[in-house]
């Protein structure tokens, strides 16, 4: 019933959020009787944050038009050339008629980049993907709305999560010989459960895997995202965080947490800072500093935009990654495409080069535990591992905004050149990549329907 009430309360609330939207406009403009008050400014300020906050914040589009590369301005074209029941995979593909950027830019890395399913849409890494466009060929995994499935879809697990993810470095490495992963956050666990189960069948594996603030081993300088896993138990995840959806969206009476809860959490970490920010906020309408609160803008759009996550997937995840510490333990079993049970093997990874990066003050994935990737990846010579920790950086500074592109995207640069392969990999490597991709690929709109049957509650 909790998701019913918040839709009924958001559905209440959106006339007064629209009214209040245009109360401010009305108050701003200086040629309306109103506007000309001597408390205007205040008042329409006051409109507009209440506006901001009662608004509902659809998915962002990730409106990389052009970028720059060394003083020519590049156009970028975003195409989805793999499209699945629960995620797409977009390209992000780079025109220009200078025919020397051309040249440039032809035999650069291709990076797949795969996105965190973890209440936030894809384009929360906008500023990676436009940095990283600069110098590779870039991919990212845009996982979908679960409120917007239909049940003929049938459920999603973390192991079809691992899975996607197998197809997608596939598909990536048909079109050039191979590539680079790189994982934010939640996606490090089954990037490199994917990685390992492609290293234990013998099947080329991506040239470099870059893993940034992710929880390989929760135990180590737990924060308070892990505490919440690992103190309550599954049960208590299944009763009291997990709903239907409403009958008014596509996927009616799919089993979800509900992003607004996510929401939730993720402000209950901070809120002081976040009444602090809204109310900066106000002070810069009042002023006037239009930089400032077009800044704020920006991130509050992203920020709370958020998405439902199939409830498999995610009791899957608390309890693998965060309860038994499967990837750490050695006792982690994926369910293949072709329904076969397979161990993830991470000391099976032998010619994979491995780079990981943790922000110093990171309060959701603490200090350790993306690095633990060095202790459990064996195989890797340690001439092919690198750790960098980002002095002054949170989660988010070590993939966005300043401390990203001065700092962390130098280093990821160089790591990814140095493991590359300079120009097309050898036929034979993309002709092995083709018949593992025939061999274990699904239909792009279907599901293994004897793997799992739909669970009804």
């Amino acid at each position: 019933m909790l998701y019913q009430f918040y839709e009924s309360q958001r559905s209440l609330m959106e006339p007064f959020s629209d009214l209040a939207q245009t109360a401010a406009k009305v108050f701003a403009n200086p040629l309306s009787v109103v506007g000309q008050s001597p408390f205007a400014q205040r008042i329409s300020a006051s409109y507009d944050l209440m506006h901001r906050l009662g608004k509902d914040y659809e998915k962002p589009e990730f409106g990389i038009r052009t970028i720059d590369v060394d003083g020519i301005e590049v156009a970028i074209h975003e195409r989805v050339e793999v499209n699945k029941p629960f995620c797409e995979l977009r390209r992000f593909k780079r025109y220009s008629d200078d025919q020397a950027t051309l040249e440039k830019t032809k035999d650069q890395p291709a990076v797949l980049i795969v996105a965190p399913l973890s209440g936030h849409y894809a384009t929360l890494l906008r500023d990676t993907v436009k940095t990283m466009l600069k110098d590779h060929k870039v991919y990212i995994t845009d996982w979908k709305n679960a409120r917007l499935i239909p049940m003929s879809e049938g459920e999603f697990h973390l192991d079809d999560y691992v899975n996607y993810v197998q197809e997608f470095i596939r598909h990536v490495q048909h079109k050039y010989g191979n590539c680079h992963v790189m994982s934010v956050c939640q996606p490090t666990v089954p990037v490199l459960a994917a990685v390992s189960l492609m290293a234990s069948r013998g099947e080329t594996t991506p040239l470099t895997m870059t893993m940034m603030g992710g929880p390989i081993d929760a135990r180590k300088s737990p924060t308070a995202v892990n505490n919440l896993a690992m103190n309550k138990s599954h049960n208590w995840f299944e009763n009291n965080v997990i709903y239907r959806v409403p009958a008014k969206f596509p996927g009616a009476g799919r089993r979800v947490y509900p992003g607004f809860l996510q929401h939730t959490g993720f402000v209950a970490m901070n809120p002081s800072n976040h009444a602090k920010s809204h109310y900066d906020y106000f002070k810069d309408l009042i002023k006037g500093d239009e930089a400032s609160t077009e800044a704020h803008r920006k991130f509050y759009d992203e920020y709370n935009a958020v998405l439902d996550m199939d409830a498999d997937y995610y009791l899957e995840t608390i309890k693998v990654v965060f309860q038994d510490f499967s990837l750490v333990n050695g006792t982690w079993d994926v369910v293949s495409v072709k329904g076969k049970l397979e161990r993830v093997r991470p000391a099976d990874i032998t010619t994979t080069a491995l780079f990981s990066v943790e922000g110093e003050l990171d309060d959701i994935s603490g200090s350790g535990q993306t690095q633990a990737v060095h202790e459990i990846c064996t195989g890797v010579p340690n001439s092919r591992q690198n750790h960098f920790e980002v002095k002054g950086a949170g989660h988010y500074g070590i993939f966005s905004g300043k401390r990203w592109r001065e700092h962390v995207y130098p280093r990821v640069k160089s790591f990814i050149l140095a493991h590359h392969t300079n120009g097309a990999a050898s036929v034979t490597t993309a002709q092995n990549s083709a018949v593992a991709l025939a061999d274990t690929a699904q239909p792009a709109t279907k599901k293994v329907a004897s793997k799992r049957a739909p669970t009804k509650k």
